[in-house]
């Protein structure tokens, strides 16, 4: 499993790189087969924000879902520590939903399967996609336009294999976003699932 360690408008010292590894290094426990483990560390500068000026977020890529976790405190090494704690509990939902499909135990409903979850708000979130996780993003630099008053930040480009929409709902927990974006198996639609409050859903589609 590789770890990559990477820092915005920050720069990562070799230290904390290591501390990075040593806390990772139990993850595997649940997913023997994880490729590559992002870890990426922002710094907000906005002083009205220090005591959320450290954000990391980290993002599980294997054969199977991509898996992803983020946290924001007033220094690097507490916001590791909450983002891994999020990771945990997500890695062992996706590790209990895979013995199911084995059939080693009755199936359960996604909100029974993601009680307990955190929920990650909308700022800077990438737009997820439907897919298996097996193909890894595609991020595309976004054009400028200066006459424009919106800017894109980030824009991506996933897979999308079709998948029920338990499966979508299951993959939108699994990232920690309020929405998933997503090809629909039964109608063939590009659709949009989203949080409503408590454990309902919504479920947005394109009629092509």
């Amino acid at each position: 499993m590789d770890i990559v360690v990477k820092g915005r408008n920050v720069e990562v010292p070799d230290h904390y790189r290591v501390h990075v590894a040593e806390k990772l290094a139990k993850i595997e426990r649940y997913d023997h087969k994880l490729i590559r483990v992002d870890v990426e560390l922002f710094h907000e500068r906005n002083p009205r924000q220090s005591d959320t000026c450290q954000r990391v977020e980290i993002t599980c890529v294997s054969r199977g879902p991509v898996i992803r976790a983020e946290a924001c405190t007033n220094d690097f090494y507490s916001a590791l520590d909450a983002a891994i704690a999020k990771l945990d509990t997500r890695l062992r939902r996706a590790a209990d939903r895979r013995r199911v499909h084995r059939g080693r135990h009755a199936p359960i409903s996604v909100a029974a399967a993601t009680a307990g979850l955190p929920v990650a708000g909308l700022d800077d979130v990438a737009l997820p996609a439907g897919g298996t996780g097996t193909a890894t993003a595609v991020e595309e630099r976004p054009e400028e336009h200066d006459d424009q008053p919106w800017h894109i930040a980030r824009a991506k480009v996933h897979p999308a294999d079709p998948m029920t929409v338990d499966d979508a709902l299951f993959q939108m927990e699994l990232v920690g976003h309020d929405f998933y974006l997503f090809h629909d198996k039964e109608s063939g639609r590009p659709s949009v699932v989203y949080r409503r409050h408590a454990y309902d859903y919504g479920i947005i589609s394109l009629d092509t």
